[in-house]
Formats: C-alpha cells, structure tokens, sequence
C-alpha cells in the first residue's frame, strides 16, 4: 500500500504534468511518467487555470501603469497565447474546419487531424479573440476577470471526458492519455475547487458565481450535445474548444 509520502510525490507530479501539458513552463518536478499519472494530472487543469489567471492579472496591473487598458488587454492575450501555445485555440479552430466542413463523422475527423487551418476555423480564431478582447474590456473588473475566467473554463473539458465517450484514433491526439480512466472523485474534487474560486471572488464581484455556474453547465451540456451528435463524442480539439466557448460565456455573464 502506497505512503502518504510516495502518495505526496505522485500528486506532486501530477501538478507539474498538467503544468507542462497545457502551458509551455518547464516542469520543476522530475516526473515518473506512467499512464496512471497522466490520467490523474487532469485534476489540476483548474488550478494551473488559476494561476495562470493569476499571471495574467498581474501582468495587466504591471502593464497598465503605462499603457491604456486596451493596449494592456492586447498584450495580455499576446502573452496568453504564447505561455498556452495557442493550446486550446488550436483547438477551436480545427474543430470548427471540421464540424464546418465534414458531412460525415469519418471526414470530420479526418478534417480535425489536419494541420492547415481553413476559413472556418481562421474565422472563429479572428471572432474569438476579438470578443474575448472586447468583453475584457467591458467587465467591471479586468484583472478580475482576467484572474478567474481560465480557472472557471478548465473545469469544462473535464467533464465532457467524464460523460462523453473518446472518438478518435488514440495516437493521433495528445488529450488521449489525460481522457483515459478519469477518476470520478478527482472530478470531483475538481468541481470543488472551482466552486471554491467562484464563490471567494464572487466577495469582490457579487453574481460571479452565477456567471461561472452558467457558463460550465451551459457550455458542457450544449457543446457536449453537440459533439455527440455530430462526432459521437469528443475528441482532443473539442475539449481545447471548449475551454474557450465557457471563457467566452463567462465573460459575456460578467
């Protein structure tokens, strides 16, 4: 039976494995990679969301002692995507080429692994952003926005790896190994965890709680749907997707 001390060890990698896998910041930890770890480091997805809000607020209050908050909110996406590498904007845009593009499931999904992005997914890439920047701007409060929105949004793939079944060849995607055998309890906690984050900060904003209750469920239960009629179920690029549709409903409630 595992110590408490080699259980420490393992959720400590785990950190750091959701670390590397949705950002592009060195791992500070040796890890022991194994299956069951990968499938366990999706606990975290939520707290490295936090924190990486956490970067981005800062950066926004550093920045915008000398630049207007359009420039800074610029800026701060910029950064964004290059500390993500455009993760979950990759994502969207291969998923909306292929949900756009595909009459079968077989096409979509042939459409999905593509590298080239068509004019579908440079579409939704352009309006995505676009909005993201103008809802920044028309929050209450920016840094606060920019702070919890990429904790709230992270919760959402998993639960669709929780409640939908895994579509696509299995050496083709990157999310498969992070899918396989999710731990209900660890979602579990998940969902705590996120909870706990609206509801502090919902002290500062009152009704952000709503906001992020409404854009998880609405966003997992819609596009969730959605994937299941059109795909049968998810796959890697929908969950990145996903992350960015309930950023996008969370700010619009903010």
């Amino acid at each position: 039976m595992p110590t408490k001390a080699h259980q420490l060890s393992n959720e400590w990698q785990a950190f750091w494995l959701a670390v590397g896998f949705l950002t592009r910041i060195p791992m500070l930890a040796r890890i022991d990679y194994s299956q069951k770890l990968m499938n366990q480091c999706s606990m975290y997805f939520p707290l490295v969301g936090l924190l990486l809000g956490a970067s981005y607020a800062g950066l926004f209050a550093l920045l915008n002692l000398a630049w207007s908050p359009l420039v800074c909110v610029l800026l701060v996406l910029c950064f964004h995507l290059f500390v993500t590498g455009a993760f979950h904007e990759d994502g969207l845009a291969d998923s909306v080429d292929a949900l756009g593009g595909g009459y079968t499931v077989e096409k979509r999904l042939e459409i999905m692994k593509d590298s080239r992005i068509g004019t579908y997914g440079t579409v939704a890439l352009v309006m995505a952003l676009g909005l993201k920047a103008a809802l920044l701007m028309d929050a209450q409060s920016i840094w606060l926005a920019l702070l919890v929105a990429p904790a709230i949004s992270r919760l959402t793939p998993l639960l669709l790896m929780a409640f939908l079944p895994y579509v696509t060849d299995p050496d083709k995607s990157k999310s498969k190994p992070v899918a396989e055998g999710f731990s209900r309890n660890r979602l579990l906690v998940s969902c705590g965890f996120t909870a706990l984050v609206a509801l502090a900060f919902s002290l500062w904003l009152p009704g952000l709680w709503l906001a992020a209750a409404t854009a998880i469920i609405a966003v997992a239960l819609l596009w969730g749907w959605y994937l299941k009629q059109q795909l049968g179920g998810y796959t890697g690029d929908a969950l990145g997707a996903s992350v960015v549709f309930c950023e996008l409903v969370f700010l619009l409630g903010l």
